[in-house]
């Protein structure tokens, strides 16, 4: 089996890479990982980083020569020159988990966004198309945009014109090319949808997450506000936080890729109530000035103090769509019989990960 990840630096990426190294090793024949050069840091450099760091699993630690021995690194420069470094007569599974997160709703980003996330996987597949033997495609659970009730797999299939932004509607249209794509070539696609990816549950170290993103992006701004001023925080009380562990997402990700599912969301089979989850973030950063909030908060004469008119000026323009989303969740049927969700306290785990964010001061991992 050989193998083609990009994303291998990324928080998920990084996670599948450890998963595949611990359960897969024996079939992987080649491992070719998709990584760009970061200011002045060679790919090779930041891979043997990540190799290097104290998050590396013991199995991994321990089997380090046979495990470099089957990588490949390639930089991200001749990712749409696959002759350049793979043996054009074996056939490979290309796994893509890199993708360009960007939650913003301002009209001139939507260009940005489309190029990086549709395009670019656009040209990746047709690059790789006389070579594969299946593409995987790690999507998001927010793909399918605007909808409430209960989501099954097929988003495919889902005609959808209301997103929150345009990260979503760039997810979703590169989800529908890659399946027509891989019909007209023959090729089998794969799209696996995580939810919020938050700190790990079933790996060492617990809660460990690479980079900060999401609801930590909401701890982190308060956190670091440095202000006793009010804030009200919009909400849907009848909503829910769905937030699951990147290692558990990745395992399932390591699991089935090579499977004949076609499409899979990796989500909590439960989620975190919106207003006790954000009360729980906010406590766990000691800012307590705060009020959950249904009230539609739209100009500047409504906010009552500096910091809540700043707040929904910067993150809350792109976390409020979410908060006050309309109640949905999703059938784990599936997804429980491949590697069933792990049984935790979902309010005593968002404090866990915030803590351990805290004790890391919100930094992301250097690689």
């Amino acid at each position: 089996m050989n193998i083609i990840l990009t994303g291998a630096t990324g928080t998920l990426g990084s996670q599948v890479l450890f998963s595949l190294l611990e359960t897969r090793l024996l079939e992987i024949e080649r491992l070719y990982l998709i990584v760009r050069k970061k200011n002045r840091t060679l790919p090779k450099d930041r891979v043997n980083t990540i190799f290097e760091s104290e998050i590396v699993p013991s199995a991994i630690k321990n089997n380090k020569k046979a495990i470099l021995d089957k990588i490949v690194v390639v930089d991200a420069k001749q990712v749409l020159q696959p002759i350049s470094f793979i043996d054009n007569n074996k056939t490979y599974y290309f796994i893509h988990s890199a993708g360009y997160v960007n939650l913003s709703i301002d009209p001139n980003s939507k260009d940005e966004i489309f190029k990086e996330n549709l395009t670019f996987s656009a040209q990746i597949f047709e690059a790789y198309k006389p070579h594969l033997e299946k593409f995987i495609y790690i999507s998001t659970a927010f793909s399918i945009g605007k909808l409430s009730g209960m989501l099954e797999n097929n988003y495919v299939g889902v005609e959808q014109n209301e997103y929150r932004n345009y990260y979503e509607a760039s997810k979703h249209a590169t989800e529908k090319y890659l399946v027509k794509a891989g019909e007209k070539a023959n090729i089998p696609i794969q799209i696996l949808r995580p939810s919020v990816l938050g700190g790990n549950i079933m790996d060492k170290p617990s809660f460990f997450i690479s980079k900060y993103m999401v609801f930590y992006l909401f701890a982190k701004f308060f956190y670091r506000s440095n202000s006793s001023e009010t804030v009200r925080i919009q909400a849907n009380k009848f909503s829910k936080l769905n937030i699951i562990p990147t290692d558990y997402a990745a395992k399932v990700i390591t699991k089935v890729f090579d499977t004949a599912i076609e499409q899979l969301n990796i989500v909590n089979s439960k989620g975190t109530d919106i207003f006790h989850g954000i009360s729980k973030i906010l406590e766990t950063v000691n800012f307590k000035n705060f009020k959950m909030t249904q009230e539609l908060l739209e100009t500047a004469s409504e906010f009552e103090s500096t910091l809540e008119q700043f707040y929904y000026e910067t993150i809350g323009v792109h976390l409020t769509p979410y908060l006050t989303a309309k109640p949905y969740e999703w059938d784990t049927t599936l997804l429980e019989s491949i590697l069933p969700i792990p049984n935790y306290n979902l309010e005593d785990y968002l404090v866990s990960t915030i803590e351990y964010a805290k004790t890391n001061g919100f930094r992301n991992q250097r690689w």
